[in-house]
């Protein structure tokens, strides 16, 4: 887990010096990201494992050493709600289709990242395996395939969590869909601080041709 940390470490460490050796003293060095994230029961090691390795090989040097955590950190701290629209049996197979589309969590689509999908409210019942997929006219328009769950009703909303990190970020107006609101919970108080868009955000920036507007 920790060898590429090291390699990069090492690397650092030797420009370092030689930086050092023609008078160039550094005071900071940045080893970047790229710790885990806990999307489907991974249990990725903590930031203070990785201070363990690191520290020890810093001792001496006087560097502030700098990591940039910011995905494991906010991942877990989002998650986006959807709402049932419908249910759709084919077969032996269920799809769940929902109001979230690939434009407001686009991983899944490009990559088949697994973000856990729950219910606002639980269910009891028999437990099924199905798609949950949005209504965009899309292949890749989905959030979760063949995940066993309670088979939601109509109007429920469902959780897709660990969205905290290149959620919103990634989203997009594709398919002429206003992007979603981002809402800030803390405790028992919520506050909207980005609004939901509307037909006049997508169309903002566009003009016609003056010829056209004349008529």
């Amino acid at each position: 887990m920790w060898a590429p940390y090291r390699r990069a470490l090492a690397v650092l460490l030797d420009l370092y010096q030689k930086l050092r050796e023609a008078g160039v003293h550094l005071q900071i060095i940045d080893l970047g990201g790229g710790l885990g994230v806990d999307y489907n029961g991974d249990h990725p090691d903590s930031p203070k494992q990785l201070a363990r390795v690191l520290v020890p090989e810093l001792q001496g040097t006087q560097l502030t050493l700098i990591l940039e955590p910011g995905r494991s950190i906010v991942a877990q701290a989002g998650i986006l709600v959807t709402r049932v629209i419908y249910r759709k049996p084919a077969g032996q197979k269920h799809f769940v289709i929902v109001d979230a589309a690939m434009n407001d969590l686009a991983r899944p689509a490009l990559y088949d990242a697994y973000h856990e999908i729950i219910p606002v409210r639980k269910r009891t019942g028999k437990r099924v395996v199905a798609d949950v997929v949005g209504p965009v006219c899309e292949s890749g328009d989905y959030l979760a395939r063949k995940r066993s769950m309670v088979l939601p009703e109509q109007e429920d909303l469902l959780a897709v969590l660990t969205a905290g990190a290149y959620g919103f970020s990634m989203s997009s107006q594709y398919n002429s869909r206003p992007r979603l609101p981002e809402v800030l919970v803390s405790g028992s108080k919520f506050q909207v601080i980005r609004r939901r868009e509307n037909y006049q955000d997508l169309v903002r920036g566009e003009s016609l041709p003056a010829d056209i507007r004349k008529s």
